[in-house]
């Protein structure tokens, strides 16, 4: 069949020369995707092997009062394990035994590796395999790295996602896989969509509980949520399965394109599709255009954060009538983000990786209406006069889908609003 509603291109910039710079980056380590993934996944633990700064990461990041009892916690590696008078191994399988019997509701257990733990090349593949032989069937246990020294933050849900993809059970089974984390409620609202298009055999990676195991095979396709999932890409291609390369459900155009690309694949009719998306994609536009208004005419600015700059950047200048001066983004995945790029108006220019002072020098220059940074960066720019937006709040916050798209051109407005209300004052910004 031939593909439904496809978006207007507009010149676009996936040929487009990419500005590649290795220096100083202003990064948060992913470590930090612990705070959504334990939310996410009900029967998982997340046990840091890391120092007492890890610990106390996690514990100011996700706000967890004293009397809480989060899924997450830190083997905390002392001097002596670093300086290698203790047998870490051993110590970590102690931790590791009270821990499971002090909460006998663990089913996965997750050695997060830190940059302490690959400091001391502590090998928690092997410690996980061991741990496996140990607990099993009852517990299963994976491992992968969180460490800052190479990552940026929404790296640790990637790395966390490729740790399971080896092994999920083997299928010949046609299935829809849709991979990345989302909170329940839009979880919920796409699978109601993919429901009302007819499409039934469709599983979510990660799954709330062990017991809803995705299963991949050479029939699978899979659908990206998230664009920062190279790793889990790679992993579920090695096992057979099959991308759909789509725009990211942000925005009304980003969702009905990302939904076009399963529904053409599934062999959805067009007027289904219509039905299906017709009532929501006009809240959308709806909601969307109220927020615009603030936007409409302003310029952009994107320090590489959390890879979703690239879809975001897609949304504002086509849906809110902003202008992009710099995209700026970790890592540039041509299969990932290549249907991004195509829609993405040809001007700004494109930048993967970060010399975060010569990045500095060329956000001054160009003077843009909002800069969307990390928060180091964010309050020296207020400081300087320049508007920002915390990068780090849209991974936190529900965006995705259609009934969050007002939600989404909000956040961007919110700052632009906020600086106008304090001139009017007399107020300066900073």
């Amino acid at each position: 069949m031939t593909e439904l509603m496809p978006p207007q291109m507009s010149g676009g910039c996936r040929n487009a020369p990419v500005l590649k710079q290795r220096g100083q980056r202003e990064v948060f380590c992913g470590l930090t995707g612990i705070i959504w993934l334990h939310r996410k996944m009900q029967d998982a633990f997340f046990l840091v092997v890391g120092s007492r700064t890890c610990a106390h990461l996690l514990q100011s990041a996700a706000g967890v009062m004293i009397f809480a009892e989060p899924r997450f916690g830190t083997a905390i590696l002392e001097e002596s394990d670093l300086a290698g008078l203790n047998d870490a191994h051993a110590e970590l399988d102690r931790e590791v035994e009270t821990l499971l019997a002090r909460r006998p509701d663990i089913r996965q257990l997750f050695l997060v590796g830190s940059c302490p733990s690959e400091v001391i090349k502590l090998d928690l593949n092997r410690a996980a395999e061991r741990l496996t032989q140990a607990y099993a069937p009852k517990v299963r246990v994976l491992e992968y790295s969180g460490s800052g020294i190479e990552t940026t933050f929404t790296q640790g849900e990637d790395a966390c996602l490729a740790a399971m993809v080896p092994v999920l059970p083997k299928t010949d089974a046609r299935n829809l896989v849709v991979v990345g984390a989302l909170p329940d409620v839009v979880e919920d609202q796409m699978l109601s969509l993919l429901d009302g298009l007819g499409i039934d055999n469709v599983q979510v990676l990660p799954v709330r509980t062990i017991d809803a195991d995705v299963a991949v095979g050479p029939n699978t396709v899979f659908a990206l949520t998230q664009p920062f999932l190279g790793d889990t890409h790679a992993a579920l291609t090695r096992r057979g399965a099959r991308h759909l390369e789509a725009p990211f459900p942000l925005g009304e155009e980003g969702t009905t394109a990302w939904l076009s690309a399963i529904a053409t694949e599934f062999d959805v009719s067009a007027e289904t599709f219509e039905q299906v998306t017709k009532a929501p994609r006009r809240r959308a536009r709806a909601a969307v255009a109220k927020a615009a208004a603030q936007l409409s005419g302003k310029s952009v600015f994107f320090f590489p954060d959390s890879q979703l700059e690239i879809p975001l950047a897609r949304f504002l200048t086509r849906e809110c009538d902003m202008r992009a001066l710099e995209v700026g983004s970790p890592y540039i995945h041509d299969a990932i983000h290549g249907a991004e790029l195509e829609l993405l108006p040809a001007g700004p220019q494109i930048s993967e990786g970060q010399d975060v002072d010569l990045q500095l020098d060329r956000c001054r220059a160009q003077k843009p209406d909002l800069t969307v940074c990390g928060l180091g960066l964010a309050n020296p720019l207020e400081a300087e006069g320049l508007c920002t937006k915390w990068a780090i709040e849209l991974v936190f916050t529900p965006v995705h889908f259609y009934e969050q798209a007002g939600d989404l051109a909000g956040l961007f407005a919110r700052p632009l609003r906020r600086k106008g209300i304090l001139a009017d004052k007399g107020i300066a910004a900073a």
